[in-house]
């Protein structure tokens, strides 16, 4: 076994999840939940002025979207505590916990809550309040959000550019949830705001609050999209995701690259941390080879491995009888 020191650089293949995009990953959070505050504020002031019920309950939900990143900072924290007797492996899946907590509170606080809303905005015809008041809340709330947005697609872009992957397969691989988490909030955000202010327009110029109702409910289903997306994720993480295939692949290659090695049959990856993963392998050494000559095979496989990935943290090999030529390959995360 081998304990690897936390890693300060990534190799291209993987997303960065090292100290640097941890620093980043907190920044993210914090200007969301800072955003998210100035939004809530904002429309209870209006809703309190203005008497609209449809503006006090959005200051509920930026209410409950604030929570969630307090979940998320929490989890970016737990998740960082060392390793130690009762936890061996860390406290990394800790963070994927919280992280599904706040997806769940986004399920709950924010669809379930917009839903509703919609539906009883339409089955009681509840007015949507001081329309220029709103307007300005909702003006203030976008460049909020535009602003928490932006520095979430800044990190999404540099670190996927940083590594030579696209965008899209930057959030789809990324252990680290809880600029996902950002990431796509702040997009469902900024996406329910516009169909809010198109939801208030069109109540507006007819009178009907069966407009503003709607959007309430598209808004609903929008969130529920997104905590189904982040909740599939953190569960995928927590069970004990693998890492991607053509890391698996470079992982096994690696190994077999040993002279001293004949086969990899069996090779197991768990991404166990946003920064950390776990590599066990059972390897078929040439059976004419001593047990010194096994040993310093094995010295030399996690030094490879360590030189490529930093983030492996912990190497098991299990010396076992295979078949020359036979690897575990394709194996890993195939998306």
């Amino acid at each position: 076994m081998t304990v690897v020191p936390e890693p300060e650089t990534t190799p291209a293949g993987l997303p960065d999840t090292g100290p640097r995009a941890e620093t980043e990953s907190v920044g993210t959070v914090l200007l969301a939940l800072l955003a998210n505050l100035v939004i809530a504020v904002a429309k209870l002031v209006a809703g309190l002025i203005s008497g609209s019920a449809a503006m006090l309950s959005e200051a509920a939900h930026s209410l409950a979207d604030t929570v969630t990143e307090v979940f998320l900072y929490v989890a970016l924290r737990r998740g960082q505590k060392p390793a130690d007797e009762e936890h061996p492996f860390g406290y990394g899946k800790e963070s994927y916990v919280w992280a599904f907590i706040a997806a769940l509170f986004t399920f709950v606080g924010g669809a379930g809550f917009s839903i509703y809303h919609g539906v009883a905005t339409i089955a009681g015809g509840t007015g949507a309040g001081e329309y220029l008041l709103s307007y300005l809340v909702l003006a203030v709330s976008f460049a909020a959000e535009g602003a928490s947005f932006l520095k979430a697609r800044r990190q999404v872009r540099d670190q996927s550019r940083r590594w030579n992957v696209s965008p899209q397969r930057f959030l789809r691989l990324t252990p680290d949830t809880t600029v996902k988490a950002v990431f796509f909030e702040d997009s469902a955000a900024l996406i329910g705001l516009l169909l809010a202010a198109a939801g208030l327009g069109l109540t507006q110029l007819t009178g009907h609050e069966l407009w503003d109702g709607l959007a309430s409910i598209l808004i609903g289903c929008l969130l529920l999209v997104v905590a189904s997306v982040l909740a599939r994720s953190n569960v995928s993480l927590l069970v004990g995701r693998a890492v991607p295939r053509r890391v698996h692949n470079q992982i096994a290659a690696d190994l077999r690259s040993i002279p001293v090695v004949t086969a990899v049959p069996t090779l197991l990856t768990m991404q166990i941390g946003p920064g950390d993963i776990l590599v066990a392998a059972k390897v078929d050494f040439d059976d004419n080879v001593p047990g010194s000559a096994i040993e310093a095979a094995s010295d030399e496989a996690e030094r490879r491995l360590r030189d490529r990935f930093p983030e492996i943290r912990y190497v098991f090999l299990d010396p076992t009888r295979g078949e020359p030529g036979r690897d575990h390959i394709d194996g890993g995360l195939d998306r």
